[in-house]
């Protein structure tokens, strides 16, 4: 199941969690219920739910002398295509500076000229 289709198949808490967390970046459970203002029972369930469909990842740790998990986004569906030109990939990714005028550009550019006929 891709992430777009679980993704609609959640309810209105399940979504609200899924933001949470990936607005956070990452949270404990045990502080992830309280944020959503739900019982640990039910945030305990949507945790686990959300990780069976793979939109987050779920690993036991220990915060503030308790046995809990943290919660974190899952990496999502990412489509590099538009980085590509034929094999070769962007000359610019990871680059601070951008040098229009270099070999490597001119060959990506002409990469993605050729491959629109």
């Amino acid at each position: 199941m891709s992430v777009a289709a679980a993704e609609a198949d959640l309810s209105e808490d399940e979504r609200e969690a899924l933001e949470l967390i990936r607005e956070t970046g990452g949270i404990h459970q045990s502080d992830f219920w309280k944020e959503l203002d739900i019982s640990s029972r039910k945030g305990s369930r949507i945790a686990e739910k959300l990780a069976e469909l793979g939109l987050i990842e779920r690993e036991d740790t220990v915060y503030d002398g308790h046995n809990t998990y943290h919660l974190e986004p899952a990496a999502r569906d990412l489509d590099f295509s538009l980085l590509m030109a034929g094999d070769m990939l962007s000359p610019f990714i990871g680059e601070e500076e951008v040098n229009h005028n270099s070999d490597a550009f001119s060959q990506w550019l002409m990469n993605l000229a050729y491959e629109e006929y």
